[in-house]
């Protein structure tokens, strides 16, 4: 388990750090790091302060009062400037190094259709959008916040550990006839203490660290049924589903509530183990040092030095007991995050077994393809053949045999199959789906998909009458969800709109017109026909009166045979 977390540690970890920032974010982070030192030396010249003031009360030193305060309050306002800036550099280094991972994580999120082929080839990996949005930003706080303490504890540890040990003096112990001296006592003392504390805390807590993990996935699970929801808002309604929505809802909410009750149960033994051995840290070093001062062997100024001191070491070696509860924070955000690395890299090296290729000529082509399931059931066997440009072919066949599928084999997007896919050289393709996707934005924005939006108003004002949408010509740049506002059928006239301005040579249609009625599927199919003389169109769809707007059938079977054929003219 320890291997495992160093490793994926160190995976996280290093890549900003040797990245094109690298000299930057060396650069920024040492700076903050010298800033906490600097605040650690303060904080000795405070501990300094601390024996000369109580000495001068303890000898009623009135003249040394004041200068004494206003010594105090130049340190202590050096020490607030210090420690400011530390903590807002801290949140530079963060905000940059969250930067740079975010757009490695979405880069490959989004490389070779990653984002798609999770969803096909690893259905255990939930919730990305929260992985990439919520568990990057927890690890890089998480992280500079642990190393920067670390690191400023230790130094901590090795200036006051010096101090104290100076003021510890011997410690006689005798034993029998012989006495024995223990040099620096109360660093000896404070050491075997912290030590001790960091056992039983990790004793005591490791099992946050599974909690942790758990917590953060239920709760992205009861997000994200929220979430679908609200996108399937009006087919909820349809079906009058608050029910059982409902049920999932407080079956959802059930585990979060469950597995925190577990985690606040095990937070309550770890707070009150570490609440008790802060409040014993306190009157320990006056229990240690009374002795001395009670022989005259310390002042009160010293007596106080050394309380601080001991203090100062103490929260030093125990930095691992009081930042137990993050660790685990952060154990279980490097697991979630190694995971969802891992899967990424699993899908993006597995080859697509159909190869894509673009040759001379003017056909599409198919050499001996088979396409199957996941389960290897095959839906296509040794399928060869060749369509010229210009042609108009429906894909028909019963439910589940298998006509989507193809359509996402011709476009590269599925894994399972064989064989090859030839391309017109230079010839451009575009998919529509039966459910077209509308991005985030203006409406412009959504008639450009995939394009960047530009082009005249002239040309998408023309488009849009086309397809019948003209009302919406004043509405272009309005920004809105444009899924939510237009109807299923809006939304495929639109998908046509942007057909015709992205002008394809081959258009693959996937019941693009299934929200259509049979007078308005005809009129977008002689729309492309009209518009689009060159291009060629294969379609998907179950009505009959598709066949009117093909001039060829290809067949699926579902058991892997298939059948090309003519469509007569007089259908």
């Amino acid at each position: 388990m320890k291997g495992k977390f160093l490793h994926g540690f160190w995976q996280l970890f290093r890549g900003y750090w040797n990245s094109e920032h690298k000299w930057r974010a060396r650069g920024l982070l040492a700076f903050v790091i010298g800033l906490n030192f600097f605040d650690v030396y303060l904080l000795v010249c405070i501990n300094s302060w601390y024996n000369e003031f109580y000495n001068a009360l303890q000898g009623y030193q009135a003249d040394q009062f004041w200068p004494l305060v206003g010594e105090f309050t130049g340190l202590a306002m050096l020490h607030i400037l210090i420690a400011v800036y530390a903590i807002y550099l801290r949140q530079a280094v963060q905000i940059k190094w969250r930067t740079w991972l975010t757009n490695q994580y979405l880069g490959k999120w989004m490389k070779k259709q990653v984002y798609y082929r999770l969803q096909v080839l690893k259905s255990d990996t939930d919730n990305p959008d929260q992985r990439i949005s919520e568990d990057i930003n927890q690890f890089v706080t998480l992280t500079l916040q642990l190393l920067i303490g670390f690191l400023k504890q230790l130094t901590t540890l090795a200036a006051f550990g010096v101090v104290l040990w100076n003021l510890s003096g011997a410690f006689t112990v005798p034993v029998g006839s012989h006495e024995f001296v223990i040099y620096g006592y109360m660093f000896w003392f404070s050491l075997i203490y912290s030590a001790a504390g960091t056992i039983c805390a990790h004793l005591v807590g490791r099992k946050l660290i599974g909690l942790n993990f758990d917590q953060q996935r239920f709760e992205a699970d009861f997000r994200f049924n929220m979430m679908r929801v609200r996108e399937n808002s009006e087919s909820v309604a349809f079906y009058r589903g608050e029910q059982p929505e409902s049920v999932g809802f407080k079956e959802r909410f059930a585990k979060v509530i469950e597995n925190y009750w577990q985690l606040m149960r095990q937070t309550k033994l770890l707070n009150f183990y570490v609440n008790g051995y802060a409040q014993l840290a306190i009157i320990v070093p006056l229990v240690l040092a009374a002795p001395r001062y009670f022989a005259g062997a310390m002042a009160l100024g010293g007596l106080m030095q050394t309380v601080s001191a001991f203090g100062r070491v103490q929260d030093a070696l125990s930095y691992f007991v009081e930042s137990y509860d993050t660790i685990a924070q952060l154990a279980a955000v490097i697991r979630r995050l190694t995971t969802f690395t891992g899967h990424m890299a699993d899908v993006s090296e597995i080859q697509n077994g159909v190869c894509r290729l673009e040759k001379e000529g003017d056909r599409l082509g198919l050499e001996n393809l088979q396409v199957q399931l996941p389960d290897e059931r095959k839906l296509l066997s040794a399928c060869t053949l060749q369509l010229s440009q210009g042609r108009y072919a429906l894909v028909t066949g019963s439910s589940g045999c298998g006509k989507s599928t193809l359509l996402r084999t011709l476009a590269g997007i599925w894994p399972y199959g064989k064989g090859k896919v030839v391309l017109p050289t230079g010839s451009r393709t575009l998919f529509l789906p039966q459910r077209p996707y509308l991005p985030l934005g203006s409406l412009r924005r959504a008639l450009y998909y995939p394009l960047s939006a530009s082009g005249s108003d002239e040309g998408l004002q023309k488009v849009l009458r086309l397809v019948g949408l003209e009302k919406f010509i004043a509405k272009l740049d309005e920004v809105d969800d444009w899924s939510r506002i237009l109807s299923l059928g809006e939304q495929q006239r639109l998908a046509f709109a942007r057909v015709l301005l992205v002008r394809p040579d081959w258009i693959f249609l996937d019941e693009a017109t299934s929200a259509l009625d049979e007078p308005r599927e005809q009129e977008m199919y002689e729309l492309l026909k009209r518009e689009l003389p060159q291009a060629s169109i294969v379609s998907v769809g179950h009505r009959s009166t598709l066949f009117a707007q093909h001039d060829t059938e290809l067949h699926l079977a579902g058991d892997g045979t298939w059948q090309l054929r003519p469509i007569p003219s007089e259908n």
